[in-house]
């Protein structure tokens, strides 16, 4: 496998060779991802599928984890977000729910 990647969303290319991205499974422009994998780092999914980025969660040690969902099958997978990932895209995605609250104001 290259250690650059085409991805297929955005068409950006970026490398697994920055620190922090050994088990990146996402793009760092765009943050979409593809199903590969069925365990983390397993690369075992036939699927292949492009998995939307639908919202980032924080583990309890304070590690942000950006969750994605596949367009083909609806599996979610949480991933590590790395530090070359996108900050406008990240900080967009977390404050998503804030801006299309449940329940519109009468």
């Amino acid at each position: 496998m290259s250690s650059v990647i085409t991805c297929r969303h955005c068409g950006g290319s970026f490398s697994f060779a920055a620190p922090g991205t050994r088990h990146r499974n996402h793009c760092p422009y765009c943050l979409w991802s593809l199903h590969l994998d069925n365990a983390p780092g397993d690369r075992a999914s036939r699927c292949a599928s492009p998995m939307e980025p639908i919202a980032v969660s924080m583990r309890r040690d304070g590690e942000w984890m950006l969750l994605h969902r596949c367009e083909k099958c609806g599996v979610i997978h949480a991933n590590r977000i790395a530090g070359d990932d996108n900050a406008v895209a990240l900080m967009m995605l977390a404050a998503r729910p804030l801006s299309c609250p449940p329940f519109p104001s009468i």
